[in-house]
């Protein structure tokens, strides 16, 4: 059973050989996981609130956020950027990869307020593992992890070869972004966010490590990963042009993100000093 479990994990699965073209194509277990996250939330800041923090504050731009980033994580893993990414560009598929752990957690986090989570941490156990789980070293280790395992090429291969470990790579980018930005944008008095000093520092050094995995993708002068060799040429792009293209998007407009937020900390912190 273990060899035909293997020999599963490295048979390739079905993809187009046409040229791209844009479809809506809906997930259901995407669609099920976020209408389950649309219902938890609703619950909270309506029943659950009245019943059991009545009166607690919850401004309007927060359920923005949230909703906002259900969005995000619909449009990244449904329709066009899915299929994408999956089958032509390995460019569309760094693009993806910054939406779930750049975009989709702070806005997920910014949107969720403390006393909704306060139950969640309200045991000595779940929040001692939370706040292990979101220690500077800690999230920052495991975010890189992700990052560096992920892109390497055996493991990369593999994820476009078996949808089912596709999948679980989408989680752990997912569940990897939301801790690595916990310490900045925690919601939650019982595992709270670093002092902005910090803040900078460790967003810094959380773009490192991101910056040495996009720079040999960027720079080779080869193909790396085949499954986009084989793909239909889509938009003109060589396969070496897609490839470097994508490495250029997580080293260029990923660092500026970091240093972006580095920038609001800062003009935050100097004006409440202020």
């Amino acid at each position: 059973m273990l060899l035909t479990h293997l020999l599963a994990l490295t048979a390739e699965r079905p993809r187009p050989t046409g040229p791209f073209i844009p479809s809506l194509s809906l997930h259901p277990s995407v669609l099920i996981g976020v209408g389950l996250l649309a219902a938890l939330y609703l619950y909270g800041i309506t029943a659950w609130r009245r019943r059991h923090v009545p009166g607690a504050p919850l401004s309007p731009w927060r359920v923005v956020s949230f909703f906002t980033g259900l969005l995000v994580l619909l449009g990244s893993l449904n329709g066009p950027i899915h299929d994408l990414s999956d089958y032509y560009l390995f460019s569309a598929h760094m693009v993806q990869h910054l939406l779930l752990v750049f975009v989709l957690p702070p806005l997920l986090l910014a949107g969720t307020p403390g006393w909704l989570l306060s139950p969640l941490f309200a045991h000595g156990p779940a929040r001692a593992a939370m706040r292990f789980l979101t220690r500077p070293v800690v999230a920052g280790l495991f975010f890189t992890a992700m990052m560096v395992l992920w892109h390497l090429v055996p493991l990369y291969d593999l994820m476009m070869r078996n949808h089912d470990v596709h999948i679980v790579t989408h989680l752990l980018f997912i569940v990897a972004g939301t801790l690595m930005w916990w310490p900045v944008l925690s919601p939650s008095p019982e595992v709270p966010r670093l002092s902005p000093g910090l803040q900078m520092l460790y967003l810094f050094l959380i773009g490192i490590p991101m910056q040495a995995v996009a720079a040999p993708i960027s720079l080779a002068d080869t193909v790396l990963y085949h499954w986009y060799a084989e793909a239909p040429r889509t938009w003109g792009l060589t396969a070496l042009q897609d490839q470097q293209t994508g490495g250029l998007l997580m080293w260029v407009p990923g660092g500026l993100y970091l240093g972006l937020a580095i920038g609001v900390i800062f003009f935050q912190w100097a004006a409440k000093e202020k």
